[in-house]
């Protein structure tokens, strides 16, 4: 099994690292870069990992997981000297929303023009925290298919995971899956507290909303009905839900969906661009 070294020991690196405990991985083989001594401390508690203040140390590892916040990243990887021909890492995996893999393999080889890195870039969710998450992943093309796989073994510790071909495309996969959970928490809000106006006390009406949504994300994982066909199971004709449906549809619910959608994968495009400028 390759080494692992994470630089930033956060939540998502925290999730990352409990899902690759939990996969067997052993913690020998994992080393983290962070330089609040308390962070390193808790690490080490927990998972009886390696820690080091130093982003360098971590360069002797076979792949190197960039989990630090997109701001920081440029200073980051122009800081590491993975020019050194001394160093391990074949592959740097970036976890950094909205930062282009050319403007990483461009910080960690100091704008040198004719040297390229193996970069995968994966656009993971907060539902990775419980091992139930969802992640987009790009390859350039200085990454192996050995490499792809490690990558993909990576991210499968904490959920699923879907390559895409074109590099963009991780600008829908974060409108739809990355910012995707803050959705369904304001559609859970929403219901709880129209329940509340109903007559239930808020207890009760966040003990309904939260497992109804948990049956239903459920029933659309365990099927091979498409989720439309299952509204329609549920929607019987002159009954409730349908009533409801036709509220939503009524008020354009596709498309104040759309338009959301379309919002943030603009907002990621426009990030990209503002994070990889000079």
């Amino acid at each position: 099994m390759p080494t692992i070294g994470f630089i930033g020991g956060g939540n998502m690196a925290k999730s990352l690292i409990g899902g690759l405990i939990t996969a067997d991985i052993a913690a020998t083989d994992i080393t983290v870069a962070e330089p609040d001594n308390e962070q390193r401390q808790l690490l080490e508690q927990t998972w009886k990992i390696n820690t080091c203040a130093d982003n360098n140390v971590v360069l002797q590892c076979d792949i190197i997981i960039l989990a630090v916040k997109p701001q920081l990243l440029k200073t980051v990887c122009e800081q590491l000297d993975s020019g050194n021909d001394k160093v391990k890492p074949g592959l740097f995996i970036s976890i950094a929303a909205g930062v282009k893999s050319t403007d990483i393999n461009r910080w960690l080889n100091n704008n040198d023009a004719g040297k390229y890195s193996a970069i995968v870039r994966c656009m993971p969710n907060t539902p990775s925290l419980l091992q139930c998450g969802a992640a987009g992943l790009f390859a350039n093309e200085q990454v192996s298919e050995q490499q792809k796989k490690q990558a993909e073994n990576i991210m499968q510790a904490v959920g699923l995971v879907i390559w895409v071909k074109h590099e963009e495309q991780l600008n829908a996969v974060t409108a739809v899956s990355g910012s995707g959970p803050a959705y369904f928490f304001l559609m859970m809000e929403a219901m709880q507290s129209a329940g509340e106006t109903l007559g239930l006390s808020a207890e009760v009406a966040q003990k309904l909303v939260l497992q109804t949504a948990l049956g239903a994300a459920r029933m659309a994982i365990e099927s091979d009905i498409p989720a439309a066909e299952l509204r329609k199971k549920v929607t019987s004709a002159g009954g409730t839900t349908e009533q409801a449906i036709l509220s939503f549809q009524s008020d354009h619910f596709q498309e104040i969906v759309q338009k959301a959608l379309t919002a943030a994968s603009n907002r990621s495009v426009s990030l990209a661009e503002e994070l990889g400028a000079e």
